[in-house]
């Protein structure tokens, strides 16, 4: 059995962090499109087809890695990032949002991991990034943030992303744990996940929580994060269409034409 490749990497910055991966000779880095900050000379970028787990496997099996992705309606393309030259060279890449980058040693951690569909960030070449469907119908429809999830196997390092602070916890067997279905950002494969009801007409109507949330039973390990990018997005697009009511002033109307704004 070939293992994946073994990277060394560094996590720097607070808010916005980037990890900062170090390969040896002929060793590789894959990421989404986008995610690349900087690297070092000496390190040559390709465009591959899926994840590039399958890249010797003919093209049946290159389509059908990329088809994959497509399916989490990610980028039907990675790209990868190998040392060509003789002695260490360092490539980084940045998180898209403010929050957190969550390192992920596969090997340690069953191999498999399953996650939001936007979660993963890079890995070391021969880490595959697919599509983990939820069995039960309860999950497929309700679920919130869709039902089809992102599944990364393998047993090198992998590095996902999250908005805030993210907290990890580790579920004892049977322990049972509530979570916003936009908070959860990923588990260990020996989780349960399921979505359940909140109930009542006021929790429905009136709650502002939405109607779902997700169930995660133990054992394993759970990733949360306290701000989702759909959660973030929603806030600036209501503050955006609200004019300038949001910003305290007791002054209101006569506030603009005080600083120049009034029309």
């Amino acid at each position: 059995m070939i293992r994946n490749h073994e990277i060394d990497y560094r996590i720097y910055g607070e808010e916005m962090q980037y990890v900062e991966v170090e390969l040896d000779p002929n060793e590789t880095a894959v990421a989404e499109p986008g995610a690349f900050m900087m690297m070092d000379d000496g390190i040559q970028m390709q465009t591959i087809f899926g994840d590039g787990s399958q890249q010797s496997g003919g093209l049946m099996g290159k389509l059908f890695s990329a088809g994959k992705r497509l399916l989490t309606g990610e980028n039907l393309f990675m790209t990868a990032f190998t040392n060509a030259a003789h002695g260490k060279k360092r490539v980084s890449f940045a998180s898209p949002y403010p929050g957190k980058i969550i390192p992920l040693d596969l090997y340690q951690l069953g191999g498999r991991i399953i996650c939001q569909k936007d979660a993963f960030l890079c890995a070391a070449k021969g880490v595959s990034v697919g599509i983990e469907f939820q069995r039960k119908l309860g999950t497929g429809l309700f679920g919130g943030e869709g039902f089809i999830m992102q599944k990364i196997e393998g047993d090198g390092m992998a590095f996902m992303h999250a908005g805030g602070h993210v907290l990890e916890r580790n579920l004892q067997p049977g322990e049972l744990l509530k979570v916003d279905t936009g908070c959860l950002v990923g588990f260990t494969s020996g989780v349960n996940y399921d979505i359940q009801f909140v109930g009542g007409i006021k929790n429905t109507l009136f709650g502002g929580e939405g109607v779902f949330f997700a169930t995660l039973r133990g054992p394993g390990k759970v990733w949360i994060q306290t701000i989702p990018i759909s959660r973030l997005a929603g806030r600036i697009m209501q503050f955006a269409n609200s004019g300038r009511k949001e910003e305290g002033s007791i002054l209101g109307g006569l506030g603009n034409l005080l600083d120049g704004d009034g029309r």
